[in-house]
Order: structure tokens, then sequence, then C-alpha cells
């Protein structure tokens, strides 16, 4: 059943946004009104597996109890007070992350996005007061086809032509190298180490379609950085917090980051709270003034992020992630034996993605998802003919299978 008692269709709430809202997304013509565990419904009572997870900020599955509460029992109570005082939630926050993730600091930010530059910032005066390269010099190498946010420093060094076209001058600073690559990683520590602050790096690049690096990747680049005194930067913003069977994707090759990036699920999707993580030879560079946010660490988000990490641990989302995601893989191998619509399966845990049999800018991927969302399944495309599924870490084997019969039941009839 719906929330609410809406006087309106879903055409009436598609037209309002697209009246009075900028046109910055291109969503799928579903007007969602309610959400549960793995469930949505839309404002005409329709229910739906949600197979986005809010791009993976709802691992914990939508309105979970010990959230909502956490979020209605502190907002009650004080919800902000600004960095101008210390508040009784913060430092409570603050020990629950860093023992559960093993580092000795965090600063808290709110969006992916700003907790993606505050790494930058960080890494940055890290390498001009202990690596000493001087004269504002430093360097940080990027990836191909990242996806670290959308603010203007992080679209400069962006290869999407969307986020990045007719937003200049760009943030200068940044160099560019394959994805997967060790190789290219190497020569340009080679050539340019001294420079170099750090390397900035998705474990699983999400939006680029799930594209799952080779096994040792991560291992070798982080042992590279090791050798030419450069920082490890992981942004786990979406890989983060059990998607992938791993309390952090990093944990799947036994490294930890010198700087690791979070947000999204860290908070349940319930509240935006986002973290940077690091020992303290990193971030004792920041010092009171040099950085900072009114909304960063305020009590409400406090409260609603130790929640969202008791549900993760009390609910062993990890590994329920990684049973899950090795059963959806194999059955959807199974389905696309029997099809040529689809050729691949890829992704670790439940942070999944089907690749589509066209050419990347044929519309095949989103009519396929508007037919799952008529059989009662919500997924978008990414990256052309891309499909990301990615459901709560909360679901179960029994739901999993409903949706693995939906999708082939969908699949199997799909006409282009």
């Amino acid at each position: 059943m719906s929330s609410s008692k809406n006087h309106h269709n879903t055409q009436y709430y598609i037209d309002l946004e697209d009246r009075c809202g900028a046109h910055n997304y291109h969503p799928l013509p579903v007007v969602l009104d309610k959400g549960e565990g793995v469930y949505v419904w839309d404002v005409e009572g329709k229910r739906y597996y949600d197979f986005l997870s809010a791009y993976s900020a709802v691992n914990q599955g939508h309105s979970h109890p010990k959230i909502v509460n956490a979020l209605v029992e502190q907002a009650k109570v004080l919800s902000l007070t600004s960095r101008a005082f210390y508040n009784s939630k913060l430092g409570v926050y603050e020990e629950k992350i860093t023992k559960l993730l093993g580092f000795d600091k965090v600063l808290p930010m709110n969006s992916g996005a700003e907790a993606v530059e505050t790494a930058i910032k960080l890494a940055r005066k890290w390498s001009y007061e202990v690596k000493k390269i001087h004269g504002n010099n430093a360097k940080i190498i990027v990836c191909e086809n990242n996806f670290h946010g959308r603010t203007t420093t992080i679209v400069s060094f962006s290869n999407d032509k969307d986020a990045h076209n007719n937003y200049g001058p760009f943030t200068p600073g940044f160099i560019r190298i394959p994805y997967d690559d060790a190789d290219a990683l190497q020569k340009v520590l080679e050539e340019e180490g001294d420079s170099i602050a750090g390397f900035l790096v998705e474990p699983i690049q999400g939006e680029a379609g799930v594209y799952v690096p080779t096994d040792g990747y991560l291992k070798t680049a982080y042992e590279l950085c090791k050798r030419y005194n450069v920082l490890f930067i992981a942004d786990e913003v979406q890989t983060g917090i059990a998607r992938t069977g791993k309390l952090i994707a990093c944990h799947h090759e036994d490294i930890q980051p010198d700087i690791l990036i979070l947000g999204k699920a860290l908070s349940g999707g319930m509240y935006p709270v986002s973290a940077v993580l690091a020992n303290n030879d990193i971030m004792k560079v920041i010092h009171p003034g040099q950085h900072g946010s009114t909304f960063g660490g305020n009590p409400l988000a406090c409260a609603v992020a130790c929640a969202a990490l008791d549900v993760v641990q009390e609910e062993h989302l990890s590994d329920k992630a990684e049973r899950l995601g090795k059963i959806f893989r194999e059955e959807m191998g199974k389905i696309i034996a029997k099809t040529d619509l689809v050729y691949d399966v890829r992704g670790k845990g439940l942070l999944n993605a089907i690749l589509i049999n066209d050419i990347q800018d044929s519309p095949t991927a989103w009519n396929l998802c508007l037919a799952l969302k008529e059989n009662g399944l919500l997924a978008k495309p990414t990256h052309g003919n891309i499909i990301r599924l990615a459901p709560p870490l909360v679901i179960t084997e029994e739901q999993l299978r409903d949706c693995l019969s939906i999708i082939e039941k969908t699949i199997l009839n799909f006409k282009k």
C-alpha cells in the first residue's frame, strides 16, 4: 500500500518535476512513495523490488527500524550544533567508525563529493608538509572512466563528456591513467614520483559499469604507492559498507588504504553522511580553521551513522552480500546461456551488472529496464548498454531467486 493518500497519479508528479525542477536527471517513469526493506511502492500502490538501492546508499534496506528510530529520537533532542561546540554524539561515532575500520581518525563530512574533495585537500597538504613537495606542484593520479562526484575540481579530471564538457576552466594537478593498468601507474611514478601526492582510485568502478579490476591490481597499486611514498586513496563511497562482500572492497586484497572515503550507506540512506579516514601521520596536517563543514559531524548524522554501522555488523551484511552475490552471478550465467540479448554478468558481492548485446548508444538497456519495471523490478542503465543490479543487502535468498525469475522472464520475452 502507498504510505499516504495521494490524490494524483504518476504522470502528475512527473509533469510537476519536469516543470519546476532542473532537468539534470533522466529517471525511469515511476514515482515512488514508500519503501520498506527490499521493496518500494509507487503512488498508485504497485510494489517493486529495488535493484538500485539508491546507488548503494540503502544497503541496510529502506526504512530500517533501528536507523529510523535513531533518526527520530536524536531529532527530538538535538540536530545541529555546528562544530563551534562539542556534542555528545560525535566522539561516540568517531570511536565506533575508526575502531571498526582500523584508522586513527575520521574527518566527518556530508556528501560523497565533499568527502572526495576533502581527501584531495588532505593528500595535497600532507604532500607539502610531510613529503615536502615544493611550490604547489603536487599532483594526484586518477583513472580513466572514474566517477568521484560532480564538483568543479572532480569533473576536471573526468573523461565523461556529460560531466566534463562546458564546465571549465578546470582545476589542474591531476594525471589520468587507464584503470586496471599497474604498468601505467608504475610508469608515472617512475617519471614523476617526487611530485605525486596520491593515487585516487575506485576499487570497483561502479558508474563506469561495475568494472571489476584484475585480481591483484589493487594490491600491486598499493605496493607501488608505498615504494614511491605516495598516498593510496580509496574512494569507497559506493563499494564500502558491505556492498561487495567485505566491509570495504579493498579488504578483498587485504590492503588498508592510506585514505579511505565513505558515504552513501554510511547512513543507510537515511541522511547525508560521508567520512574521510586516515591515520595520525596524515590527519595531523589539518588544524583548526583549515577545513570544515557546518553540518559535518552533526549529532543527527552521528546517531544515524552509528545505527547504520550497527545494522551492518548485527545482520552480517558483508557475509550475506558475498554469499548471495555468488548465487546471483551463477544464476545469471544460466539465464545468459539462453539468450543473445545479454552476453555477460560481472561484479562482486551484490554490486553487479549485466552487459547488453547492442551498441552503446542504442536504447536497448533503457527499454529492458522499462520492461523490468512493468514486471516489478527497478534498475537503471549505466554507461550505455550496461544495467547495474544492486539490491539492498537485507534481501533474502528466496527474494533474490524471485528477482532472478523476474529478470529471466523479462529478458527471454524482450523484443528489441
